[in-house]
């Protein structure tokens, strides 16, 4: 079950990092002139972190119940 939540903690974290640049470019180009557009990529920014803490969380529930 670990490599599988390894794959899933890959892909939350690559989401992330895509979110985050995304939500960087869509800053730096001054078109959005109210910001919601900004915030829309930052939610989910924070969305796509939380999703990779609780895979985290998973991961070390599952390596902690394996161990002993």
């Amino acid at each position: 079950m670990t490599p599988i939540l390894t794959v899933l903690l890959l892909l939350a974290m690559a989401a992330t990092a895509y979110v985050l640049v995304r939500g960087v470019m869509a800053m730096a180009s001054g078109k959005d002139v109210t910001g919601e557009r900004q915030q829309q990529w930052m939610r989910r920014r924070v969305l796509f972190q939380a999703v990779a803490i609780v895979i985290v969380i998973l991961i070390l529930v599952v390596a902690g119940s394996s161990g002993s």
